[in-house]
C-alpha cells in the first residue's frame, strides 16, 4: 500500500473534527492500516476543511493529540453566524445555469470579494491555531484554492513559496463567510468551489482513500462528481462517507465550533466500522 493518496474534503469545523475522528477510528480498529495510510510516501490532498486535516496529519502529531484538540472546549474557532440557507441562495443566483465553470467561479469570486466579513488578520488567528507547525511538512501535501478574480484553480505545495497557514486559509475561505486570502497580488477563496474533494489530483496513485463528511448518493451542491472518482482508474478508490448520526452531529451549522466534539465522536465511530472495508478495497493493490 505504497504511493497512495489520502484525500480530505470540505465540511466546516464539524468536518475537520469528523475527519480527524475517522482517521483515529481507523487506528483504533486497525493500527497497521492507519500506519500504511499515514506513511511518509503517501500524498495528502486537502480541500477547505480538509486542508486543515491534511496539514495536521502531515505534521506528524499523534492522533490522540489531534483528536483531543477536537473534543476540547478550548478552541480558537469562532462562529461567523452566517445564514447558510441564504448564502446557498446567493451561490445559486451567482452561478447561472448557462454559465461556464470559469464564469460561475468568477461570479462566486465577486460574491466573496463583495461580502463584508471579519478581517483577514482576525481569521488567521483561527487558522494558525489549527496548525501544529508553521513550516510545510517533509512529505507531499497538496492544498487547493481558487483565484477569486479569475476563477483559476490553484494547488499549493511546499514548492509554491507560500506560507502553509496562508495556503490553508485560502483553501478554507468560504465565499460570503470568510475573507478571500491575499497571497502576493492575488486573492483566493475556498478550493471547494471547484470540487468538494478535488480527488482528481490523486490521479496516478496506486490507491486513493477519500474522507468526505457528506451522505453518499444525495444529489446537489457539495457532492463528489462521479467522473472525478472514475478519473482515478485503475487505482482502487474507497470513499468514507458520513452517516445520519454524523449529520445529526454536524447540526444545522457545521461552521459552529460547538459541533466539534459530537462530530469527532461520530467520525471515530465510522472510522472504526469502516476499517475492514478500507483494507479490503485498498489491498487490491497487492
Amino acid at each position: 500500500m505504497t504511493n497512495g493518496s489520502l484525500v480530505f474534503a470540505g465540511g466546516g469545523v464539524a468536518g475537520i473534527a469528523w475527519e480527524v475522528g475517522v482517521i483515529a477510528g481507523i487506528a483504533d480498529a486497525d493500527p497497521q492500516l492507519a500506519e500504511h495510510l499515514l506513511a511518509p510516501e503517501v500524498t495528502f490532498i486537502g480541500t477547505s476543511a480538509g486542508s486543515a486535516v491534511a496539514a495536521q496529519l502531515a505534521s506528524g502529531v499523534d492522533l490522540d493529540t489531534l483528536y483531543a484538540a477536537q473534543v476540547s472546549d478550548d478552541t480558537a474557532e469562532f462562529d461567523p453566524r452566517v445564514d447558510l440557507a441564504a448564502l446557498m441562495e446567493r451561490f445559486m443566483a451567482a452561478a447561472q445555469p448557462d454559465a461556464s465553470t470559469a464564469e460561475s467561479l468568477q461570479a462566486i469570486g465577486r460574491l466573496a470579494l463583495d461580502t463584508q466579513t471579519v478581517a483577514e488578520a482576525e481569521r488567521m488567528v483561527s487558522i494558525d491555531a489549527r496548525l501544529p507547525y508553521e513550516e510545510w511538512p517533509d512529505r507531499r501535501l497538496l492544498i487547493t484554492a481558487v483565484d477569486a478574480v479569475s476563477g483559476e484553480f490553484r494547488v499549493f505545495d511546499a514548492a509554491s513559496g507560500v506560507r502553509l497557514g496562508a495556503a490553508v486559509a485560502a483553501s478554507c475561505a468560504v465565499p460570503g463567510v470568510w475573507p478571500p486570502v491575499t497571497i502576493g497580488d492575488r486573492r483566493y477563496m475556498d478550493g471547494g468551489m471547484r470540487s468538494l474533494a478535488n480527488a482528481d489530483l490523486a490521479a496516478g496513485s496506486d490507491w486513493v482513500l477519500v474522507v468526505a463528511p457528506i451522505l453518499d448518493g444525495v444529489p446537489g451542491f457539495g457532492q463528489i462528481p462521479p467522473g472525478e472518482l472514475e478519473s482515478l482508474a485503475p487505482a482502487p478508490v474507497h470513499v468514507v462517507y458520513a452517516d445520519e448520526a454524523s449529520f445529526a452531529a454536524f447540526g444545522v451549522n457545521p461552521l459552529d465550533p460547538a459541533t466539534r466534539p459530537a462530530s469527532a465522536a461520530a467520525g471515530r465511530s465510522i472510522g472504526a466500522a469502516s476499517a475492514h472495508r478500507i483494507r479490503a478495497a485498498l489491498d487490491r493493490t497487492h
